[in-house]
């Protein structure tokens, strides 16, 4: 099986370096594109190389929040297959909920745990909905 290309839309350049660390060094995937905001997200989007497979997304950004961004990747055609996932710190009942609703396939509470997070990536990846929570 090939590597699934895997997109991280975040703001937060520690929380970058986290990610790209644990997905290309840690788990040796070599498929990782990272968008350090979300300007102009629809342009960037299609013009990646290769479509995601999965698109994990900060929630709280600026310009476009994470559910614009999901709204946005749910209304394209092109990009309707990936996976959708929340990373964020804000996991309350109530916010799980809301992502549940809005249609994400799962979500990561943040700071990342580098030993459950790989375990994770595998479930969502084989079509999985995954609601990690702390």
């Amino acid at each position: 099986m090939s590597q699934p290309t895997i997109l991280y839309v975040e703001d937060d350049a520690l929380s970058r370096m986290v990610m790209n660390a644990l997905l290309t060094r840690g788990m040796h995937y070599n498929n990782v594109i990272i968008f350090e905001d979300s300007a102009d997200f629809v342009e960037k989007l299609e013009t990646l190389p290769a479509k995601p497979d999965i698109i994990f997304l900060d929630i709280h950004m600026t310009p476009l929040d994470g559910f614009a961004m999901l709204r946005l990747i749910r209304d394209n055609a092109a990009f309707q297959t990936a996976k959708v996932v929340a990373l964020t710190a804000s996991v309350m009942n109530e916010e799980v909920k809301m992502l549940k609703d809005a249609g994400f396939d799962g979500v990561i509470s943040k700071p990342l745990d580098s030993d459950a997070f790989p375990k994770a990536l595998q479930r969502i990846l084989s079509g999985e909905q995954v609601w990690q929570v702390k």
